[in-house]
């Protein structure tokens, strides 16, 4: 059994309070008020003075700490075990477009991993694949030699969320995707719209045939005008779409940000990190899909210059978004908890319940994290 004692805790089904989040067999089994006593043999936290929030959730990390996932998989785990210094609890592996065999391979490595999570590491919760169905037009630093469409890419059979592909970025435009769409929202797949040149008009259709997101909201896509709003402009003014925000300063201006923010507010912003190999490095040099890219005070760039994913830790994202936005929080920790956990569907993660998953980060009252949990067992602290 474990206590985090006397935190004010964010995330709850009840207004924020101190409370005492006591777990046990991996869940949260009572919110009770502090200075209950803690049972024989039980673990206790003393998060007094600091916040105590659920798990942070990554949906779109290409790699960290020297590791590139589209070359190299099999490091989805070292990955994961450095992952929760920066209070992140759960993560989708991300592939960038690439031939069919970086696809393949990342199939069997989440097959060979275990659902439930390794000790003191945070949990791969299935693949994202962004690209290779994704427009040349928006490509980003995406390799255009392997982009292709529906007809062009026959491994979207593998493609279902029973095989550990949980969420697919792609261009609605494309001839045969919304087709593709429905059948992928069939098998359980997240879909979101992104690396896409479309109008709005496509835009909506593609909502109406299942889409749920935009990837990296205003990066890689139309840009949004006033006579013609693009999937920038969907996605603001559309309840029924979430929007990923990479929230670093260089992808997006931070009074974009605050827009966005005005428009789509914690229920529907969803902050991701977008980082590369070059995440948790001082090196000055990275790769992604392996294209080798430098890190300097202009982010992450290919050699023309291009933006390349970021450095970004996710507990920054949440600290930018307070600084750019002002919002609360309460507010800010929505963005990477529960709004991409109802994303998912998952009801067992991003809240503070019981019943819910002991997955949860101890927060300073500036929003460092110093403790994270794992399962109800600590995988780091400061």
């Amino acid at each position: 059994m474990l206590v985090v004692a006397a935190g004010r805790v964010i995330g709850a089904d009840r207004a924020a309070a101190e409370l005492d989040v006591v777990c046990a067999d991996g869940e949260i089994v009572e919110l009770r008020p502090p200075g209950s006593r803690v049972p024989a043999g039980a673990v206790s936290i003393d998060a007094s003075g600091c916040y105590v929030a659920p798990g942070f959730l990554d949906l779109q990390i290409n790699g960290g700490f020297g590791h590139d996932f589209t070359t190299a998989p099999s490091s989805i785990a070292r990955v994961a075990e450095q992952l929760p210094r920066f209070g992140v609890t759960g993560f989708l592996p991300t592939i960038v477009t690439a031939p069919p065999s970086a696809r393949a391979a990342a199939l069997e490595a989440m097959a060979a991993t275990d659902a439930t999570g390794t000790a003191g590491a945070a949990v791969p919760l299935g693949l994202h694949f962004e690209g290779p169905l994704i427009s040349p037009r928006r490509a980003g630093a995406h390799d255009v030699d392997w982009i292709g469409d529906v007809a062009t890419t026959p491994d979207t059979e593998t493609w279902d969320a029973a095989r550990g592909v949980v969420l697919v970025t792609l261009a609605p435009e494309l001839p045969g995707t919304l087709e593709l769409i429905r059948t992928l929202v069939g098998r359980g797949v997240v879909v979101s719209a992104g690396h896409t040149a479309c109008t709005a008009e496509q835009m909506a259709a593609a909502r109406d045939a299942g889409v749920s997101a935009v990837t990296h909201l205003f990066n890689a896509m139309a840009p949004f005008g006033h006579r013609s709003p693009g999937p920038a402009g969907v996605a603001l003014a559309d309840e029924a779409l979430v929007a990923g925000l990479i929230c670093d300063g260089v992808h997006v201006d931070p009074l974009a940000v605050r827009v966005a923010w005005r428009a789509l507010g914690p229920r529907r912003t969803m902050l991701v990190t977008d980082a590369v190999a070059a995440l948790g490095t001082t090196d000055g040099t990275a790769t992604l899909a392996g294209r080798a890219v430098s890190v300097g005070e202009a982010g992450v760039r290919t050699a023309d210059g291009v933006l390349a994913g970021s450095d970004l830790a996710l507990d920054r994202a949440v600290r930018n978004l307070v600084a750019f936005t002002w919002c609360g929080p309460a507010d800010a920790v929505a963005t990477v908890t529960s709004t991409p956990a109802g994303l998912l569907g998952l009801t067992d993660r991003g809240r503070i319940a019981e019943g819910a998953r002991a997955d949860l980060v101890v927060l300073d009252p500036e929003l460092h994290p110093v403790h994270t949990i794992v399962g109800g067992e600590t995988a780091w602290r400061s």
